[in-house]
């Protein structure tokens, strides 16, 4: 799972991010529009928060590029505008929802994960593969039916692997999946995180395999 924050607030913006992280996975801080199309251009996102009054325009406006996008990510506009009209404007426009601000945390988290579900109806939120389950929307894993802890580096990298399943994943795509535009990427950070991974699942007595493709990537899959 991936996150766009569009807020040019100095405090909102970075709490944001941070808090979305936890939630959701990887997340990246932009605050202008310009800086949000830009993002959209180079990577995809699974969900897109947009504030409305942005130093370079409304952030509806950037609703419209989104809605052009494949896949499009959910949408929820965050903004201290809470006419009626100004809402409606908003859904016309293709959001999938609207918080006002202020706003509490577990509000924001809830409705997203509500927007994420949508998104998720004819794609399976659940994912098995041999006796490991993954929760797209609640970022869950499970061996069977016992539950596992898996750091949230670990767990962006066996998301983007899950979602492509029987797939080579490139290096370069983990990377994206694990880290912000803004973070120190080690040169053999996903190894790490991979062979930590491959640890945990053995403890549990998983059976999948995470297998090495030379110059590649790697490839999940069933034993």
């Amino acid at each position: 799972m991936r996150v766009l924050i569009v807020e040019d607030d100095p405090q909102l913006g970075p709490w944001l991010r941070d808090t979305l992280a936890v939630a959701f996975g990887a997340s990246d801080l932009v605050t202008t529009l310009d800086e949000a199309r830009a993002a959209v251009a180079v990577r995809s996102f699974d969900l897109v928060v947009i504030d409305r009054g942005l130093p370079d325009g409304d952030g509806v406006q950037l609703l419209l590029d989104l809605r052009g996008q494949q896949p499009c990510p959910a949408t929820i506009i965050l903004t201290a505008l809470d006419d009626p009209l100004d809402i409606a404007r908003a859904l016309d426009n293709g959001a999938d929802d609207y918080v006002a601000k202020p706003f509490e945390p577990i509000e924001l988290v809830a409705r997203a994960k509500a927007v994420l579900r949508r998104l998720f109806l004819d794609k399976g939120a659940v994912v098995s593969i041999g006796n490991l389950s993954y929760d797209i929307i609640n970022r869950a894993v499970y061996v069977g039916q016992d539950p596992i802890v898996v750091p949230r580096r670990e767990l962006a990298i066996l998301e983007a692997m899950v979602r492509r399943v029987g797939r080579v994943v490139l290096r370069e795509t983990l990377e994206v999946a694990a880290y912000g535009f803004d973070d120190d990427i080690q040169s053999n950070a996903v190894e790490s995180h991979v062979s930590r991974l491959r640890r945990r699942f053995r403890e549990a007595n998983c059976k999948v395999t995470i297998r090495p493709v030379r110059g590649l990537g790697y490839l999940l899959s069933s034993e």
